[in-house]
């Protein structure tokens, strides 16, 4: 089963000399994959040369500071450069720049699951001279366009339960996808985040992504966060963010332009990946014996919707609302000076358009996504 990524076009379409196509994406996600399926779809057209970052004489040169002899390491008659898990090589961004700019036809893509880490060694050596690409667990238009929409839907009540990481759709049983989300969670996720920060009480990552996975599509208080699990509020907005830079966690804020009655001061958080969401609480339940199903459609659609805005390019800040009277709505985008609002349902019904939303905001446009129209939404 091979699925076909919508990260791919975007990398050839992006591919051109004196500059530098950064992937980024969680661990697992299909990366090194997406970049082998490149190096076959491109053979012919261009010289390709592909590293690992972790080898230690990869590692060796490209940290040299030496453009020659990183050029002559992998051919004076290469055209593309590849560096899988580029983020181990010292001063990466450095090296990068000074072969771009000595070599300025050769074409460079260098990829990371670790995204900070790689976001502060590439980010200012290659101002101006880097595209970014984020490669996400796969995208339900990518599903249906590899397979077809019966497809798709067929299965949509898995995906709310196992997620999207690549490796879940080869799994045949209900008993290997779970085995595999709790490996993905435990092996890799939560050691990215150890890996990069000296974290004194692993236990409490655990346990925060618990709290977080029982509020989704509700406003978080940090203060109570840190109440619930006797750490300062400092530590917790520490793990917050690296769970946000390591792809576990998406942070969506408030939207106010003043009106007095909003709330703008907490956050609601998503989790990127749903199996990893029901791996963390340990809830692999089918639909009908789960009391969550609202909070997995939100997730869910807030996830895809994000996905679709990368890939296609719409340009939009994300926000949800809510007044102090409860009055709220799911999901707010603000594009080319324009408003849209989003009532997410599970089940088609008649909602009406919040008054103090209609009245404040008179000229936004309100829409609830449900089973019957969701497609167009993600897709």
């Amino acid at each position: 089963m091979i699925i076909k990524r919508a990260a791919l076009g975007k990398i050839k379409e992006k591919l051109e000399g004196g500059k530098v196509i950064v992937l980024y994406g969680p661990r697992r996600v299909g990366k090194t994959f997406l970049l082998k399926q490149l190096e076959k779809e491109l053979e012919g057209k261009e010289k390709i040369a592909y590293f690992q970052g972790d080898r230690l004489v990869v590692k060796e040169v490209f940290s040299s500071l030496n453009p020659e002899k990183m050029r002559s390491f992998f051919g004076k008659d290469k055209t593309l450069l590849i560096l899988d898990e580029a983020q181990k090589i010292s001063s990466i961004g450095e090296n990068l720049k000074l072969l771009v700019d000595t070599y300025p036809k050769l074409k460079i893509i260098a990829s990371s699951s670790a995204s900070f880490d790689l976001v502060v060694k590439v980010g200012e050596p290659l101002t101006g001279r880097k595209r970014t690409i984020f490669l996400y667990p796969v995208w339900s238009k990518e599903v249906i366009e590899s397979f077809s929409s019966e497809f798709f839907l067929e299965a949509l009540e898995e995906r709310l339960i196992f997620g999207s990481y690549p490796e879940v759709f080869l799994k045949k049983s209900r008993e290997e996808k779970i085995e595999y989300l709790f490996e993905l969670v435990d092996s890799y996720l939560l050691r990215d985040v150890l890996e990069f920060e000296n974290i004194r009480k692993p236990k409490k990552l655990l346990d925060l992504l618990a709290l977080l996975a029982f509020q989704i599509g509700k406003e978080v208080s940090l203060s109570e966060l840190a109440d619930s699990l006797e750490l300062a509020r400092g530590t917790v907005e520490r793990y917050l963010d690296l769970f946000e830079k390591t792809f576990i966690l998406v942070n969506v804020r408030g939207f106010s332009r003043n009106l007095r009655k909003e709330i703008t001061k907490n956050s609601r958080w998503y989790f990127w990946d749903l199996g990893i969401r029901n791996a963390v609480i340990n809830n692999f339940n089918p639909i009908k014996l789960r009391d969550d199903v609202g909070a997995l459609w939100e997730n869910f659609l807030v996830i895809e919707r994000i996905k679709k805005q990368s890939y296609k390019g719409l340009y939009s800040r994300n926000f949800f609302w809510r007044t102090w009277d409860q009055q709220e709505i799911d999901w707010v985008e603000e594009r080319e000076g324009r408003l849209f609002g989003y009532e997410f349902k599970w089940k088609r019904k008649r909602v009406r358009v919040p008054a103090a939303w209609k009245k404040a905001y008179p000229e936004a446009e309100f829409k609830v996504i449900s089973q019957e129209n969701f497609l167009e939404f993600i897709t």
